[in-house]
């Protein structure tokens, strides 16, 4: 295809391999493993910000400065094992209060794209200005996909690179209404892919959401996209950074595990049924313990639960106060592997 962006072009076409972006995962499953093997393979590597300090010891004084400097080790140890290979990214959520000081961190460390979505991101190519990044919206309509090309242009006369569309059948935060997601009455993925092809021209874009394997791929190419992006099926590979619990409770989860919730961030999102959600349900709430203001639109006075407890929880495999986001085929998958035999599998969906 025709690029709109010169820039991108070249970077697509002398580093990313096989059309295969793995998608950001937090708090912890993505991170600089995981995103330095898929690189290694040819594919976008993608590390997650959402609280990717968690881990360091000052994480609940400044957490800030903690995620910060744990993307900064993460961005370092995802380039050491890709060595030169496929591509490294970013996925910066809008709604993190940390989001500008992460994407600024990024881009020090000659991060090669940054994916951002869970909102509009309309400030992301201020953040980037003048810097030799590709930036990327994930949106769930065409209608979205406009409004943001509208407004970068306006204010920066600058296009995505590219664009991640995903449709219902994600994991995680969605960008459909609660009341769609349950009664089905969303649009297709196939169907979004098309009329955001027809909105963007010549930007190459990724259908995710669903998307397993290379029948899947080769769907979603006749609809116009340029490649794919996946989550759910890495996080049972060997070199995903989620704990060895979070992987086996994808592995043995069947179809009617999972469940729409209402994220206190503010988003529907798809989840594997857990005690936290029983807990919820019948008391009303989980108030957090403490608060450290990660999320600009969560109120720790009213929200459910707290989601950076319930994700980190999730990350150590903790059944009973764990969140653990999946993909909705996740029964379809039966063992762990490695990426390189996944990748290898999903290449075919190319050919």
């Amino acid at each position: 295809m025709s690029f709109a962006n010169r820039a991108s072009a070249k970077v697509f076409r002398d580093k990313l391999e096989i059309p295969v972006i793995q998608g950001g995962m937090g708090v912890g499953i993505s991170m600089g493993k995981l995103a330095g093997s898929v690189a290694a393979c040819g594919g976008m590597g993608v590390i997650s910000t959402a609280l990717i300090g968690f881990r360091e010891e000052d994480f609940y004084q400044n957490h800030v400065e903690a995620d910060v400097r744990a993307l900064r080790k993460e961005i370092q140890i995802a380039k050491e094992i890709a060595d030169g290979r496929g591509m490294i990214a970013i996925n910066a959520m809008t709604v993190t209060t940390d989001y500008r000081e992460c994407i600024e961190a990024a881009v020090r460390e000659g991060i090669d794209a940054i994916i951002s979505g869970a909102g509009l991101p309309l400030a992301l190519p201020e953040l980037v200005d003048g810097k030799d990044v590709l930036i990327a919206p994930i949106v769930s309509s065409a209608k979205a996909a406009a409004l943001i090309m509208r407004s970068w242009n306006k204010k920066c006369e600058r296009k995505p690179d590219f664009i991640v569309v995903e449709g219902s059948g994600a994991g995680g935060h969605l960008g459909f209404k609660k009341e769609e997601l349950l009664e089905k009455s969303y649009q297709p993925l196939t169907e979004i892919v098309s009329d955001v092809v027809k909105v963007c021209g010549n930007i190459p874009v990724f259908a995710a959401g669903g998307i397993f394997d290379a029948d899947d791929i080769k769907e979603v190419l006749k609809c116009g996209a340029y490649g794919v992006q996946m989550g759910t099926r890495f996080i049972a590979c060997e070199e995903c950074d989620a704990s060895q619990g979070f992987k086996d409770k994808i592995v043995k989860a069947k179809a009617e595990d999972l469940k729409i919730i209402q994220s206190p961030v503010g988003l529907p999102g798809r989840a594997l049924k857990s005690a936290l959600h029983k807990q919820v349900e019948k008391e009303g709430r989980k108030a957090p313990s403490r608060c450290i203001n990660c999320i600009s639109t969560c109120d720790p006075k009213t929200t459910p639960y707290c989601i950076s407890a319930a994700l980190i929880a999730g990350f150590n495999g903790d059944e009973e106060n764990g969140l653990f986001f999946s993909g909705e085929n996740c029964g379809r998958i039966d063992k762990i592997v490695k990426v390189k035999d996944l990748m290898d599998e999903l290449s075919k969906g190319f050919e």
